[in-house]
């Protein structure tokens, strides 16, 4: 009798991630966010149950899922789980880690704001502008914080490059601590106006003005978190 080739099991362990992580996609939106329990996945995707066990610990690690025990494996966003413990081991004094974020988002935002002016659909802008309406609104810093995340995480979005939206995504608990230092030194007011500027220009599809108008915004963050050195020229990023 002739026998098949083993295939090696850190090989499963891959191709169950490929198969969950697909599957994880396709019904974080519709489904109920709970995944099979391990010895029902196990037998639909015909491996072992250790192999299953190693594979969604990998998701885990990568912040696509949540393993409640007793409870059972739950879907999950948390994509950017990784890069913010990674980061926050490599520069441990916070205000560092700040001046680095911004220094990065001064990098990419202004060029993901002209990507957006040249593809944002009108439901797009519309949705943009309901954000910002958020934030205007907005009372505290509770309030205030999510719908200025929200926002930037919007244009990445838009800006229809995956990858770099993906980015910013990542970014987000680096972003809510800045945002959180920032409120405390200064009030809303110029966020708001700053980010009309920002939207007036995707509005227009305007991408050089949007990109100028979002490279404007971050180098008031700078000043407002207090941060030392200067920010880069807009000029100096296309170089």
């Amino acid at each position: 009798m002739k026998l098949a080739p083993v295939r090696p099991v850190n090989n499963l362990v891959e191709e169950v991630c490929l198969q969950l992580s697909s599957r994880i996609r396709s019904e974080m939106a519709g489904g109920d966010g709970w995944l099979p329990p391990e010895r029902a996945l196990a037998a639909q995707l015909g491996v072992s149950r250790p192999v299953v066990r190693e594979a969604t610990k990998r998701l885990e690690l990568q912040g696509m899922l949540e393993i409640r025990h007793g409870s059972g494996i739950k879907m999950v966003n948390r994509l950017h789980s990784p890069l913010n413990r990674a980061v926050t081991l490599l520069l441990p004094d916070e205000v560092e880690r700040l001046r680095q974020l911004t220094e990065t988002r001064l990098i990419l935002e202004p060029s993901l704001a002209r990507l957006a002016a040249a593809r944002m659909k009108s439901k797009d802008r519309k949705h943009l502008r309901a954000v910002h309406q958020r934030l205007a609104a907005a009372e505290t810093s509770d309030d205030a914080i999510p719908a200025d995340m929200d926002f930037h995480r919007a244009i990445a979005q838009f800006s229809g490059n995956g990858i770099l939206h993906l980015l910013v995504d990542s970014m987000a608990d680096l972003h809510r601590s800045s945002l959180a230092r920032g409120y405390e030194r200064v009030s809303t007011a110029t966020a708001v106006a700053q980010h009309e500027c920002i939207l007036v220009a995707l509005e227009a599809q305007d991408g050089a003005a949007a990109a100028s108008a979002m490279h404007a915004h971050l180098v008031t963050a700078w000043h407002d978190l207090g941060l030392r050195g200067s920010p880069a020229p807009l000029e100096a990023h296309r170089q």
